[in-house]
């Protein structure tokens, strides 16, 4: 089946003309930039050294690992640990009994009815 240009889409005339009337004269230069360049020679000596420990991890042999057997140890409790529980043991064990009384003395008093009055009316006539 041969194809003719009867069967192809149809472009509007607008399109066909810019693609006619079109000069390559006019574009510009422009540098072409390789974006992805090869990897240089360290990142292959990398990736390298990589492969071959992943590859003598994955095809280790187990059956030269010898059989050990575990000791656990009991641990002593560090010394914030300590402090902190005798911290609450005597907060537990302490005696209200032997304080001595004090008297609160109020430093910074705040004024009284009359005095906020007084400054309300002073502010108002100002």
């Amino acid at each position: 089946m041969a194809s003719t240009t009867a069967n192809l889409p149809k472009v509007p005339a607008e399109i066909e003309s810019g693609i006619t009337s079109f000069d390559p004269s006019k574009l510009k230069h422009a540098e072409t930039e390789e974006k992805n360049p090869l990897p240089s020679p360290q990142i292959l000596e990398q990736e390298r050294v990589e492969f071959q420990r992943r590859e003598s991890i994955e095809t280790f042999d187990k059956d030269k690992l010898k059989k050990t057997s575990t000791v656990e140890k009991t641990v002593l409790p560090d010394t914030n640990v300590l402090n902190q529980e005798r911290t609450i043991l005597n907060i537990e064990e302490f005696d209200k009994s032997k304080l001595k009384h004090a008297d609160t003395e109020e430093k910074n008093p705040l004024p009284d009815k009359d005095t906020i009055e007084q400054e309300k009316r002073l502010s108002a006539a100002s």
